[in-house]
């Protein structure tokens, strides 16, 4: 018998699974990095390019595929970088283009990819861009959202509409020079571009493309859902949104519903073309394919838009808030199953998921849902079906820091008041990453931080953590090598309650061995018979994975029949044969 002849008859029988074309990026595990607080290298305190390059064999011990990099660009840093003046330029506060391109070239030797945080919206109000436009120069006029508002019955002048700015207050600036208000979604240090212009449409396209000479391997797209506002009326006006009964507060951004200001129907369009620019330079470059993974906290019927239509591919990853935006600590595996089969439901035909849980916009996975769940988490984000998201320190099991409304610098935060600044700030997830017990976590050698270091990082860094096996950190690496087995790589996947503290997820390729992860969300004892759950299994397994919570050892067998979890532990078994 030839060899063809037996891989056709492997492949008839459902034996073998062969997908030499799968991209790279439908099993990846993404790992995000926040520059100001990842590794200072020159002692300011704050993060910086080198400091990036100095750790990226971090990223390859840990099974990184790629890491997206949140804004290192040229910026006063109102809302730290994501207020971008040149979109071309590194800032000096991260390093040089010298030192951007040197990370490149080491994270090629590694085999780790870079993705860059791609802001579209919105510029500084320092860009030239925004400068002459403003100015009222020609070609740059209607580069933004300009409108002269309306005086009122006392001669007053007031915003063009009621729309409220992310960072509360009126989402209006009065612009003195031009004797106009510009619209900024955001700080009023962040303008909003005009994306009906063409001409700004074509700007940002060469900004793609500039990137994409100098080598990155992809974009992560920043609110992408604010891109478009609706079209001003033949008058050059626009209508206010409906109030929301829930808050009295005009300048709190809950106080209009937002029909207006995002999710309006060009927008998954803008994602479309790029996508194209993206082709296209891999047309003209060869190499392995780039990426566009876009934000977007929109209704998940919205979401699915993002990875294209009948005609134009979209976005290979649109993020899968789900889990961020919906699950709580009280969720119960009923709320898990829903939110995870949904996605998998919605998603296109063809199209690949992904799970992120943690992000520098979020309290920390182990503040918001307890540190006795950190590994489970991690677990269920890295034995579903698709890639994984990992904001840096999650692997830790790093916790929210403390930062004191004197040491606030976060602008969702500081617009806010003193009494509940902590309920807005961004900051807590963002304070320095743990790299050793050393004098502030090894993260600098000087003497202070741009965030404080939290209390807590001689119990929780990556030098301690890798000398205990049963670490955050090494079940998570541990997971990662898991995530090679062609069941979990490449399988299908069943998602089901067992009972209001039990999740199941079952991984399976035929003719491989069966992966089954258990998780007991809460703090009592269960004991689950998985024929009960998926039908017909092979009656033995073995632990795969265990955690500091387990009672049993990797390598042990446990029927199919009675397995037990402990609280808030999370395990995953393998059958003792193929099936």
């Amino acid at each position: 018998m030839t060899t063809w002849t037996s891989l056709f008859l492997l492949l008839g029988l459902g034996l073998l699974a062969v997908d030499a074309a799968a991209p790279w990026w439908k099993t990846a595990s993404f790992y995000q990095i926040y520059p100001r607080s990842f590794k200072d290298s020159d002692g300011d305190g704050i993060g910086d390019l080198n400091g990036v390059t100095e750790k990226l064999e971090y990223l390859k011990e840990i099974g990184v595929t790629a890491t997206w990099l949140s804004p290192f660009l040229k910026s006063p840093m109102a809302d730290f970088g994501y207020d971008i003046s040149d979109f071309k330029a590194v800032d000096p506060l991260f390093g040089t283009m010298e030192d951007f391109e040197n990370m490149v070239s080491r994270a090629k030797e590694l085999g780790v990819k870079i993705i860059l945080d791609f802001v579209p919206n919105h510029s500084s109000d320092e860009c030239d861009w925004f400068l002459r436009s403003a100015a009222g120069e020609e070609e740059y006029k209607d580069y933004y959202i300009w409108h002269p508002g309306f005086l009122d019955e006392d001669g007053n002048r007031r915003p063009p509409t009621n729309w409220v700015s992310v960072f509360r207050g009126s989402a209006w600036e009065w612009h003195e020079g031009r004797q106009e208000y510009y619209l900024h979604q955001f700080h009023k240090k962040q303008p909003d571009f005009n994306f009906r212009n063409p001409v700004v449409r074509e700007e940002m396209n060469n900004v793609l493309r500039f990137w994409l000479e100098k080598g990155v391997d992809g974009f992560r797209v920043d609110a992408i859902y604010h891109a478009f506002e609706i079209e001003a009326d033949e008058n050059g006006n626009y209508l206010d949104e409906p109030r929301n009964d829930w808050t009295n507060d005009p300048d709190e951004y809950g106080y209009t519903h937002k029909i207006y200001t995002v999710d309006q129907p060009e927008t998954p369009h803008l994602v479309y073309e790029w996508r194209q620019i993206l082709e296209q330079f891999q047309a003209d470059n060869g190499g392995d394919e780039r990426i566009l993974m876009v934000e977007t906290w929109s209704p998940i019927e919205i979401v699915m838009h993002y990875y294209g239509n009948e005609t134009a591919d979209g976005a290979q990853i649109p993020f899968n808030f789900q889990l961020i935006s919906n699950l709580h600590y009280d969720s119960d595996a009923y709320h898990y199953e829903y939110l995870i089969n949904n996605w998998l439901n919605l998603m296109p035909e063809g199209k690949s998921a992904n799970w992120v849980i943690g992000n520098h916009d979020k309290n920390r996975v182990g503040s918001r849902f307890g540190a006795d769940r950190v590994d489970l988490f991690n677990i269920l984000l890295l034995t579903l079906p698709g890639c994984s998201i990992t904001y840096q320190g999650e692997e830790l099991g790093m916790l929210d820091g403390y930062v004191s409304w004197k040491d606030t610098v976060d602008p969702q935060a500081c617009n806010g008041y003193e009494e509940n600044y902590m309920d807005n700030s961004r900051d807590p997830a963002r304070t320095p990453m743990h790299w050793s017990d050393e004098t502030m976590a090894g993260f600098t050698t000087g003497e202070s931080t741009w965030l404080p270091v939290s209390t807590d990082y001689r119990q929780r860094n990556v030098k301690t953590e890798r000398g205990v096996s049963l670490s955050h950190l090494n079940v998570f690496k541990r997971l990662q090598q898991l995530r090679q087995e062609p069941s979990i790589e490449e399988g299908s996947a069943e998602v089901k309650a067992v009972s209001n503290y039990v999740l199941a997820v079952k991984r399976h390729l035929s003719g491989d061995f069966v992966y089954i992860s258990l998780f007991n969300i809460f703090d009592s004892i269960e004991n689950v018979n998985l024929s009960n759950v998926f039908g017909s299994l092979p009656a033995k397994f073995q632990y795969a994975l265990v955690t500091e919570k387990s009672i049993k050892k990797v390598g042990d067998q446990v029927s199919a029949g009675s397995v037990t979890l402990m609280p808030h532990e999370a395990i995953v078994l393998r059958s003792t044969t193929t099936a």
